[in-house]
């Protein structure tokens, strides 16, 4: 009951662009696969809110909503999960506009969420215009997609496209340009995944406590494949 109640107190005390947005949320990525449903998304928003406050900009609430908006809705256009595999703001943008949010903050919103992409730091665009708010949001990020939840958000993927499992003869991608990271072209394999990008991730991270963060989920995943690739060749 005290549990309850206090979620109730947390919600009410929370912005009005806030509920809408999460409400957004739920309304556009609640039925895709649970690698990137309406969870992800509330996930990465408090990953990204106590970054933040690592980060000291929690004496800054115009950061802090900037951050908790652009964390909320930084998937609702994954290029995954639209008809012509490109991303799409068009929803977010025209949310932004109806609630009337300042220009400055609705620009920053939509930098960090078109610049947070991995797809991006494999064509080195990313963090050309960098902030704290974007790091935070990114790294956050980054964090739902290493350790135990990264490990099963990417086998479930790879579930829903039907990929493969593992191939031993199939050898993951090297020096993959940005448009070969979004096609995904040709056979590829979940355990592959992870040497192409998990693994990377934790080299990546933009704050101190994002990095430090980042080692035990890094580790954890190490120590999942070698376990697995034991299974797999029959020696575990």
């Amino acid at each position: 009951m005290a549990a309850r109640e206090g979620r109730e107190e947390m919600a009410a005390t929370k912005p009005e662009v806030v509920r809408k947005a999460e409400r957004l949320v739920v309304s556009t990525m609640g039925g895709r696969d649970a690698s990137h449903d309406a969870a992800h998304a509330f996930r990465v928003r408090d990953l990204a809110l106590s970054l933040a406050k690592e980060e000291g900009l929690d004496s800054s609430p115009r950061s802090l909503e900037i951050v908790e908006l652009a964390a909320l809705l930084h998937d609702i256009g994954d290029y995954k999960y639209t008809k012509d595999l490109v991303e799409d703001t068009t929803i977010v943008e025209k949310f932004l506009e109806v609630e009337v949010l300042e220009e400055s903050k609705r620009e920053k919103i939509l930098g960090i969420i078109k610049g947070m992409g991995f797809k991006n730091e494999v064509a080195q665009l990313s963090f050309v215009n960098s902030s704290v708010e974007l790091g935070v949001v990114q790294d956050a990020d980054r964090l739902d997609a290493i350790g135990a939840i990264g490990i099963a958000r990417c086998f479930t993927f790879g579930g829903s496209t039907n990929q493969i499992l593992h191939d031993p003869e199939i050898l993951p991608r090297q020096g993959l340009s940005k448009e070969a990271y979004m096609k995904k072209e040709g056979k590829q394999t979940t355990i592959n995944h992870f040497h192409e990008k998990l693994f990377k991730l934790k080299d990546l991270m933009k704050t101190k406590a994002g990095k430090e963060r980042a080692e035990r989920r890094h580790k954890f995943m190490q120590d999942f494949l070698a376990e697995f690739y034991d299974e797999w060749s029959g020696r575990a």
